[in-house]
């Protein structure tokens, strides 16, 4: 879904309903441990560590989504979040927030300007607070998705706009 205000009221929701926001790569365990499969299908999974500097961890899916080379280790966040449409980068950035501060998830459609001159592309991000024993958010995790052009809203992943590359 594309950025409404209030934006934690649409597109925020509760980690108990993680599983229903990554059911696609969830319900088929091979598909979520298989990085090329993930790829051909236009997905990547993405890790955030809050505690060691918002160190990025990406799939192969997710290097192609940004159109940056799959043999860059280190993604600096700031290199990632320049790659944001102007028009998405600041309600992912609130919507981050809100999701370290209340313990929310939330699913964004957002614009990528591809590092590799490849152009703009369109990505569903679903993010979910990672929460240590005493229940303090260490990390965000999730899923970003390729999504065709005309791609009807939506609040989770859907498995009927895989895009095979």
């Amino acid at each position: 879904m594309r950025p409404v205000e209030p934006l934690p009221l649409h597109h925020s929701w509760p980690l108990s309903a993680l599983h229903e926001h990554l059911a696609p790569v969830a319900l088929d365990p091979s598909l979520a441990r298989n990085d090329v499969a993930l790829a051909e299908r236009g997905l990547g999974l993405w890790h955030c560590d809050l505690l060691d500097n918002n160190r990025i961890s990406w799939t192969a899916g997710v290097y192609d989504l940004f159109g940056l080379d799959r043999d860059m280790r280190i993604v600096p966040r700031d290199l990632s979040v320049s790659l944001y449409a102007s028009e998405s980068r600041d309600p992912m950035e609130r919507l981050r927030v809100y999701a370290i501060r209340h313990r929310r998830g939330f699913t964004l459609d957002v614009d990528i300007n591809q590092a590799d001159g490849g152009g703009r592309c369109a990505m569903r991000l679903v993010a979910a607070p990672v929460l240590d024993k005493a229940g303090d958010v260490i990390a965000l995790h999730g899923v970003k998705q390729l999504l065709p052009h005309g791609t009807p809203g939506s609040r989770r992943l859907d498995p009927t706009i895989f895009v095979m590359l």
